[in-house]
């Protein structure tokens, strides 16, 4: 799923069947929670509905995991920091993930006018302005307090973050002559820290901190169930599964189990070494390679189509619910035709062999 194009071959098939059903269910997520077709599929389909629009979001954490995953696996495969020019991977990293992002940002803000030259909603965002576009492009929207132009940008400034977060940490643990344990012992105490602090404070959530337990589950799980590991690396996984299992004693949040349920099938996979084959099949690996542009176009055209459904279609609950549909299947088409055109030929931009490859869960091919 690297940015730089790994060939099929190369690709992991149970992370790419992840990502591609973790981001249709954001996208039905956002479906269900914004625009004024989805109030018409209510009365028809109300529990369906009140499901998607508030825990369907859920879905984050399986990007969460995979990420660390990926990120550990590409920063560190044993443990130790790849490289010793950290601030030129992170100047790489950003390139890659914002470039894409702000041409699907621009995208978004032609759309919402269109939208709202049909259509008068609350879910239609206020007119930018040139400093808050600004905010987004430095990914600081969030810390800003800046009204979103998109829905779910707030993750991609959270995944740069816990990026961040992790190679200053792989950077230290390298600085100190460290090797896999410090590097594991350090983040190891950042998702304590996260698990049994930060992520029960919503306060929190606008900052990697609040995320880290999550993610750093997903690079802990790499690191202990490498196959050569054998049985050590499956007792390392119950030992992080114990301590997410106290976290959620602690206070339950179904998002943290989830988490776990993902950290545990991917090391249950590594371990294996069926990570790479199962479940075979194209589709899988062509929707998880496009997940990240069908992520980022999808509330913008989901506004067109509610839009046209307002203004042209009949106000009953079946003709709404057609255009859910037909909003549904076009988010996919325009996020196929963006990895094509915008994204894989941007995602070239600032590539440099001098860097491991970037693999992460907002490279290509991801959320």
């Amino acid at each position: 799923m690297s940015i730089t194009g790994v060939s099929s071959v190369g690709r992991m098939a149970l992370i790419d069947a992840l990502k591609a059903i973790g981001s249709q269910f954001i996208v039905l997520h956002h479906l269900a929670f914004y625009g004024p077709m989805s109030d018409w599929t209510q009365r028809m389909l109300p529990d369906l509905i009140d499901w998607l629009s508030q825990d369907a979001r859920m879905a984050v954490q399986i990007f969460l995991v995979v990420g660390g995953f990926l990120a550990a696996r590409s920063l560190a495969p044993q443990g130790v920091l790849v490289t010793p020019q950290p601030l030129l991977l992170l100047r790489k990293r950003y390139l890659r993930t914002a470039a894409p992002y702000l041409a699907a940002l621009l995208l978004s803000l032609l759309c919402t006018e269109l939208a709202r030259y049909w259509m008068n909603h609350d879910s239609l965002p206020e007119p930018a302005e040139l400093g808050q576009f600004l905010a987004h492009a430095l990914l600081l929207h969030s810390l800003l307090g800046v009204d979103s132009i998109s829905a779910g940008v707030w993750y991609v400034a959270i995944d740069f973050q816990l990026f961040a977060l992790l190679l200053g940490l792989l950077w230290l643990a390298r600085a100190l002559n460290g090797r896999l344990a410090l590097s594991a012992t350090l983040l190891l105490l950042g998702v304590i820290l996260s698990l049994y602090g930060f992520n029960l404070d919503s306060d929190w959530d606008i900052w990697a901190l609040y995320f880290l337990g999550s993610y750093g589950l997903g690079a802990l799980t790499y690191w202990a169930t490498q196959p050569h590991h054998g049985l050590k690396g499956l007792g390392w996984l119950l030992l992080l599964a114990l301590l997410v299992l106290g976290a959620l004693a602690l206070e339950f949040r179904e998002r943290i189990a989830l988490a776990l349920m993902v950290a545990l099938l991917l090391g249950a996979a590594q371990q294996g070494q069926w990570l790479q084959r199962w479940p075979q099949g194209r589709v899988w690996a062509y929707f998880g390679q496009i997940s990240y542009s069908v992520f980022l176009l999808n509330f913008p055209v989901a506004l067109v189509v509610n839009a046209l459904f307002t203004r042209f279609a009949p106000a009953e609950p079946w003709a709404q619910t057609v255009g859910v549909l037909l909003a549904w299947v076009a988010c996919n088409l325009a996020g196929a035709v963006f990895f094509h055109l915008v994204e894989q030929p941007l995602g070239r931009w600032g590539s440099s062999p001098r860097l491991p490859a970037d693999t992460s869960v907002t490279s290509r091919g991801s959320l």
